[in-house]
């Protein structure tokens, strides 16, 4: 079994997507997306980014590993009356049921970046979009103090043999390598630091037990403290880490910034 699908099948991603609308939205507002594009998001979990596409005009193709999710996202769009979009099953470094330039647009925000072999996922990206097409990524950033890339550092379970990093995505020069391997000029990429916000109907550190009980990484990582009699310190970090970057003055809701390094390359 594929243990980037397992990790992403496990819990339900779902019930933290739904933290993730708002920001999901905003930032398809952003970027370009309108009526008639052909839009492929890839890692699109169950439709954050892809459902708002759609909803402006696009025709969108959801590809993500986790079946789960992929039935959510088709799910989700039925509920809308949306017919210009199609979840699919794929895997972002072989996507071999898409044709050459079949794209004007390839989405992955939080997606693509946590799929092995980065450089295949590159070239699959640059092979599926279309001359004067571009693609968006948005990835994480190592090391920054904002939530995601914090998150269960200090406790996650040691990596197998030949794991790269999905964090060395929101390094640019990574990203420039990355792209100039798949036949893309330098200059043609291009870089700004962004803000994804996740905003939930609920306190920090109920957000902290969702995170825990839904979030694969996050369970592996309860399961790799668990072993090492250090769950109870995860738990007591990460209610401190959600609490102290909490900006909601309302009270019994959590708004967490997180900062992003959003890329854009032109085909």
């Amino acid at each position: 079994m594929n243990p980037n699908k397992v990790l992403w099948e496990k819990g339900d991603f779902t019930r933290i997507a739904e933290n993730m609308r708002e920001s999901g939205s905003d930032l398809v507002a952003k970027i370009g997306i309108t009526k008639g594009l052909k839009v492929l998001d890839l890692g699109c979990g169950d439709g954050t980014t892809a459902i708002p596409s759609a909803k402006l005009g696009a025709d969108v193709t959801g590809v993500d590993i986790a079946s789960n999710l992929v039935e959510a996202g088709n799910l989700r769009a039925k509920k809308e009356g949306l017919t210009n979009i199609i979840f699919k099953e794929g895997d972002a470094t072989d996507l071999n049921e898409l044709k050459d330039h079949s794209f004007d647009m390839v989405v992955s925000i939080f997606g693509a970046m946590f799929a092995p072999k980065p450089f295949d996922v590159a070239k699959e990206m640059v092979r599926v979009t279309r001359p004067g097409g571009k693609i968006v990524m948005g990835n994480w950033i190592p090391g920054d103090p904002t939530l995601v890339a914090q998150i269960s550092s200090s406790y996650t379970p040691p990596p197998p043999d030949g794991f790269i990093s999905p964090m060395l995505w929101g390094v640019e020069d990574n990203v420039i390598e990355r792209f100039e391997s798949a036949g893309v000029a330098k200059q043609k990429i291009s870089f700004v630091r962004d803000t994804y916000t996740f905003n939930a109907d609920c306190t920090p550190t109920e957000l902290v037990a969702l995170f825990k009980t839904y979030y694969g990484p996050t369970m592996n990582a309860f399961e790799a403290a668990e072993k090492n009699d250090k769950a109870s310190d995860l738990q007591t970090e990460l209610e401190a880490l959600f609490n102290s970057q909490n900006k909601s003055e309302i009270i019994n809701t959590t708004s967490i910034p997180a900062t992003f390094l959003r890329v854009t390359v032109l085909i």
